[in-house]
């Protein structure tokens, strides 16, 4: 398995095993999402490294995103639910910085909150969250 795999298997494992709604990797969103809320892990952009010589080995700061989705009632509301679906992200965060020594370090940016509204269905409160994973492989494909 590649660092690039193995780092984002490891965030997604983390964040199931400490979140209390689906975390789900790279899925279109669900007609409908659970009460309680949905948690989307996108792959995101790992960027161009930095090169360092003597052995060859390359620094990546890779984007991950995660996409928070709850939903909202018939005159709005969820945002209680959100914040504390992100201050959980943020726990399950720090609990493990380095995914079990995969990455050097993990950093959360702000969310950015917004409203989705899908015709013939409940209106969702969104987060979009960034999450820097910083790591070195010797192989951009395998390593």
């Amino acid at each position: 398995m590649s660092t690039r795999e193995a780092v984002l298997a490891a965030l997604m494992a983390q964040l199931d095993a400490a979140l209390p709604v689906p975390v789900r990797r790279n899925a279109a969103l669900p007609e409908k999402v659970p009460p309680a809320g949905l948690v989307i892990l996108r792959d995101g952009e790992p960027g161009e490294p930095e090169v360092t010589l003597g052995p060859r080995r390359e620094w990546y700061r890779h984007r991950i995103e995660l996409e928070l989705f709850v939903p909202q009632g018939p005159s709005g509301g969820g945002e209680a639910l959100l914040d504390a679906l992100l201050g959980a992200i943020g726990a399950a965060l720090s609990a493990d910085e380095t995914l079990g020594g995969l990455a050097e370090t993990l950093v959360p940016s702000a969310p950015e909150i917004g409203v989705l509204a899908i015709e013939g269905a409940v209106p969702l409160l969104t987060a979009r969250i960034v999450v820097t994973a910083e790591y070195l492989v010797s192989d951009p494909l395998g390593g």
